[in-house]
C-alpha cells in the first residue's frame, strides 16, 4: 500500500514539473534564469507570514473551547504539519487527520478536534464565497465581465455545497444519522462498529455546534486572519507573473488559482499535481507566452507546493512522524 502511495506521489510530481517544462521548452529556461532571488525570498515570506496567521486563528478558535490555550509556537507547529499532511496525500485527505491528531496532544478529544477543523474549513468557505460575491458585483461593471462570469458563479456553487453539507449535518441530524446507519448496514458493517461511529459523529456535531458560543468578536478576529491568510497566500501567483514579465488582473489570479486549485485536488494526486499546472495552463494561455508561462507557474507552485513540503516535512517528522513509523513497523510484523 504504501509503495502505491510513493509511486502515485512521484507521478504526481513528475507530471507537475513536466507540463511547464514542456510548456516551456527552450525559451523557460532564460525566463528562469531573469527571476531574482529577493523576489523568491519575498515570497516565501508571504507564505509564513500566512502560517503564522493560520496559527493565531487556530488559537482563537481553541481558545473559544473552555478557553483552552496554545502558545504561537505550538500553533505553528500544528499549521506547517497539518499544511505538508494536505500537500502530501490524494485529495489533501491527512490534513485533517493531522490536525486533530496533534490537538489531541492538547488536550482535544479527535471528534472535537475535527469539527474544530471543519469550523475553520467553514470560514475559508465564508471568505471565499464573500469575495466571489465581491468580485461579482465588481465584474459587472467591467465590459468584459462576461468572460469571468460562469467561473464565478461555477464557484460560489461549489462552496454553496459544501457548506450546505455541514449545515445539514448539523440542523437535520436525525435523519443523517439514520441514513448514514442504513448505508454502513448495507455495507455489511457490524453493529458494534456501527454505534461506535454514530457516537463519533454526534460528538462531532457538538463540537460544530460550539462555534454558536463564540463571541462575535472572536468570530470576527478569526474571520480577519483567514482573510488575510488567503490574500496572501492567494497573490503569489500574480507577483510570479510579474516577475516574469507578464501582466495579469489580481482578481484574474486569484480566480485562476481558486479553479486551478480546484480541480487539481479532485483528481486526487498529492496537492493536485498535474492537474493545477495544467488547469492554469489553460486559464492564462491566452495572456502569456508559453515561456513566461511556464516560468510563473513554476515559481507559483514552488511557493505553494513544494516549499510546503519542504518547510513542513521536518516539522510533520518531529511532531507525528515517530508514532506514524511505530504504525509502520507494527504493520510489518508477521503475525
Amino acid at each position: 500500500m504504501r509503495g502505491r502511495y510513493l509511486l502515485l506521489a512521484l507521478l504526481g510530481l513528475a507530471l507537475g514539473l513536466a507540463i511547464p517544462a514542456l510548456l516551456g521548452g527552450r525559451a523557460l529556461g532564460p525566463v528562469l534564469a531573469q527571476i531574482r532571488l529577493w523576489h523568491l525570498l519575498a515570497l516565501l515570506g508571504l507564505i509564513v507570514l500566512a502560517w503564522n496567521l493560520n496559527a493565531g486563528r487556530l488559537r482563537l478558535l481553541l481558545g473559544g473551547i473552555d478557553g483552552r490555550r496554545i502558545t504561537q509556537r505550538q500553533a505553528l507547529g500544528v499549521v506547517m504539519a497539518s499544511e505538508f499532511a494536505i500537500s502530501a496525500t490524494p485529495g489533501g485527505a491527512g490534513g485533517p487527520v493531522t490536525y486533530a491528531y496533534l490537538l489531541r496532544r492538547h488536550g482535544l478529544p479527535v471528534p472535537q478536534g475535527l469539527a474544530l477543523y471543519t469550523i475553520d474549513q467553514l470560514l475559508d468557505m465564508l471568505f471565499f464565497l464573500m469575495a466571489l460575491l465581491a468580485f461579482a458585483v465588481y465584474d459587472l461593471w467591467l465590459p468584459e465581465g462576461a468572460r469571468l462570469a460562469w467561473q464565478i458563479l461555477l464557484l460560489i456553487g461549489l462552496l454553496l455545497c459544501g457548506a450546505g453539507v455541514v449545515v445539514a449535518i448539523v440542523r437535520r441530524y436525525r435523519r443523517f444519522v439514520l441514513f448514514a446507519g442504513r448505508g454502513l448496514r448495507r455495507l455489511g458493517i457490524r453493529p458494534s462498529t456501527r454505534r461506535k461511529l454514530m457516537r463519533r459523529l454526534l460528538e462531532y456535531r457538538q463540537g460544530l455546534l460550539r462555534i454558536r458560543h463564540y463571541s462575535p468578536w472572536r468570530l470576527m478576529a478569526v474571520y480577519g486572519l483567514c482573510a488575510g491568510h488567503w490574500l496572501l497566500r492567494y497573490s503569489v501567483l500574480y507577483f510570479a507573473i510579474r516577475e516574469v514579465g507578464g501582466r495579469v488582473d489580481w482578481l484574474h489570479a486569484f480566480l485562476v488559482q481558486m479553479i486551478s486549485l480546484s480541480l487539481g485536488h479532485a483528481i486526487l494526486l498529492p496537492g493536485g499535481s498535474g492537474g493545477a499546472e495544467a488547469s492554469a495552463t489553460l486559464l492564462l494561455l491566452p495572456w502569456l507566452d508559453p515561456g513566461r508561462l511556464a516560468g510563473a507557474i513554476l515559481i507559483w507552485r514552488f511557493v505553494t507546493f513544494y516549499w510546503y513540503l519542504i518547510a513542513g516535512a521536518p516539522v510533520f517528522l518531529v511532531l507525528v512522524g515517530r508514532n506514524l513509523w511505530s504504525h509502520w513497523r507494527a504493520d510489518e510484523v508477521p503475525s
